[in-house]
């Protein structure tokens, strides 16, 4: 059993081991610029839980998922138990050690085994913990009780996914202190023929969350001309041209339009956060 795989370890095709998350970021690892780190495994996660899983998924089957509080106090329920397992000593230290070797503050960010799927959009729904640098461990068991968020089972109940088939990994991630966040579709939601970037001031999590407005540019898919924008901030749009060629590269590496998750740090370096197929696009879009 493998408790920790790097980056440079893993590609798309190791969803079962990392989840969609820390597989993708394994793909583009060397191809990109993408912020050193590492998985703890779907292994690690199977022997942490092991010892409460018949009582999850007790829990689970009679809870009447319909019931929004019966659902909530069960879904709290299974997470104070995941909770209060203890990691096993080996699993702490290769946590510890590989943390050490990342150096500084990390983000910690869940990567389900349903997630970031072709046919389904389970993004967003398990817990990320940013500019962690004491309390790793907890940050880790955290993402790990978040497979049971209320959200989230529902999410996997409505998708037919089954509870005892879907596992969860922790990306560990140097953490980029950005001057600007954002994401980026390789083809607009909204008009399917177009580029969109949003981007905000500092953390991504602000646009994530909904808690600010950011700017927003729809650009020509072949000059990368923008010919929509909103503007909230003033910024350098010079650099919207370095982002949308990036997202075009990962688009042409997938063979799929892409959301794209980027930061651009103090000294102006675009880092690749995260990549995932636009799944509201149909085939024939």
């Amino acid at each position: 059993m493998t408790n920790i795989l790097w980056f440079k370890d893993v590609g798309k095709e190791d969803i079962d081991k990392v989840g969609g998350k820390g597989a993708n970021l394994g793909e583009m690892f060397e191809k990109f610029s993408i912020p050193n780190g590492f998985c703890v495994t779907v292994d690690a996660y199977k022997e942490f839980v092991s010892g409460v899983l018949d009582e999850i998924l007790e829990i689970l089957n009679t809870t009447d998922k319909e019931n929004t509080k019966e659902l909530e106090d069960n879904s709290k329920k299974i997470r104070e138990l995941i909770l209060k397992q203890n990691v096993s000593e080996e699993l702490e230290k290769d946590i510890i050690d590989n943390y050490n070797k990342l150096g500084g503050k990390v983000a910690v960010r869940s990567s389900a085994t349903a997630e970031d799927l072709p046919t389904a959009s389970f993004a967003g729904q398990q817990d990320t913990y940013l500019n962690v640098e004491e309390g790793v461990i907890d940050s880790v068991k955290k993402c790990w009780a978040s497979l049971f968020t209320a959200r989230a089972i529902y999410y996997r109940e409505k998708n037919n996914f089954k509870h005892k088939d879907v596992f969860i990994s922790v990306v560990v991630q140097q953490m980029i202190n950005p001057s600007f966040a954002g994401v980026m579709f390789t083809v607009d939601p909204i008009h399917k023929k177009f580029i969109l970037i949003e981007m905000v001031e500092g953390l991504g999590e602000k646009l994530v969350s909904g808690t600010v407005t950011p700017n927003t540019f729809f650009l020509d898919k072949d000059s990368y001309e923008v010919t929509q924008e909103n503007i909230e901030f003033e910024m350098d749009k010079s650099v919207l041209k370095e982002i949308a060629e990036i997202g075009k590269k990962i688009e042409e590496h997938y063979g799929y339009p892409q959301d794209i998750e980027f930061a651009i740090d103090k000294n102006k370096k675009l880092f690749i956060l995260q990549s995932r197929n636009i799944t509201t696009l149909q085939k024939n879009d």
